[in-house]
């Protein structure tokens, strides 16, 4: 079915400040999905990096889901830590959304994780390594979860690297505000692969699927896979091994701490996973153990992993 465009709004309506004033030069292409192109540009007055991302909101959206779209991306322009990327100017421009945000400069966890599996070895990322991006991903996710802002969509290829060894959450476009009386959602988004076992069954999730995410991610940067991926799985049998949280042991090498993290983050009863704020206090506590012992190097073109903060 399609679906009508309103053109009863003027063609470029600002989002609130920043100023819908946004001289930009567009570059390259850096990343695209169905309804949406990323370009790398620069804010003409400044000369700064930008990351600028076109949606097609009138082609994917009622006019109820562009009105919730636009509230969103207000809300994320609210967003101010140094591990989130910073939602700058945004306006509705020729029937596009159009958002100007952080430019991260050295490619995505998930390309890190891709790139050491295949070395050979594999090359394992350094513990030192693991508690600093862990421990700057539960700083971020925390100052979401304190503006009542859930992710929904935590996973590698939505954290960014930086050149100065700052990692930073990102592509926040999944996440939904929830006001202080709403204490759970019911819409299925996400990624299947890091989605918690409340979420696949389609029930009331809250706080903890967030948390639930994360260990899968912590585990991925131990193992350099998903604790749930295996050959030939559909979504049934996805969903059955996330449900009975069915995965394999952690290499090895990991540590007690890594292994006992993953294990208490990774619970299929969302009441027994530990708070985020557990979960960091923990993780720093690691990150610090860890931190005076040899860093394998992540390599040149993905230094945000390699200086630890």
């Amino acid at each position: 079915m399609s679906i009508a465009i309103d053109r009863s709004s003027d063609e470029r309506t600002p989002l609130g400040s920043p100023s819908v004033d946004f001289p930009r030069q567009l570059h390259a292409v850096i990343g695209s999905g169905k309804f949406s192109t990323v370009w790398r540009g620069v804010h003409l007055p400044s000369h700064t990096p930008v990351a600028i991302k076109k949606v097609q909101i009138y082609e994917m959206m009622d006019a109820k889901q562009r009105r919730d779209c636009l509230n969103e991306v207000r809300l994320l322009q609210s967003l101010h830590h140094p591990n989130v990327v910073r939602y700058g100017a945004a306006f509705v421009e020729r029937n596009e959304l159009v958002i100007a945000v952080e430019l991260c400069d050295c490619g995505d966890l998930g390309e890190l994780i891709l790139e050491r599996r295949n070395m050979p070895g594999p090359a394992w990322l350094a513990e030192g390594d693991i508690w600093s991006i862990f421990s700057q991903l539960c700083s971020a996710l925390a100052h979401m979860h304190a503006h009542r802002i859930m992710h929904r969509d935590v996973k590698p290829s939505n954290v960014f690297l930086t050149a100065d060894g700052v990692v930073k959450l990102g592509d926040l476009g999944l996440s939904r505000h929830l006001s202080s009386k709403t204490q759970n959602a019911r819409s299925m988004v996400g990624t299947p692969y890091y989605m918690s076992p409340e979420c696949i069954r389609g029930m009331p999730y809250e706080w903890s699927s967030d948390v639930w995410s994360l260990g899968c991610l912590l585990y991925e940067l131990g193992a350099l896979k998903n604790p749930f991926f295996a050959e030939g799985l559909n979504y049934y049998t996805l969903g059955k091994r996330i449900t009975s949280c069915e995965y394999d042991a952690l290499p090895p090498h990991a540590s007690a701490e890594l292994v006992n993290l993953v294990a208490a983050m990774l619970k299929q009863d969302a009441s027994e996973r530990p708070s985020l704020a557990e979960v960091a206090r923990f993780a720093e506590m690691a990150r610090a153990k860890h931190r005076e012992k040899p860093a394998a190097s992540t390599g040149n073109e993905r230094g945000g992993a390699r200086r630890r903060r």
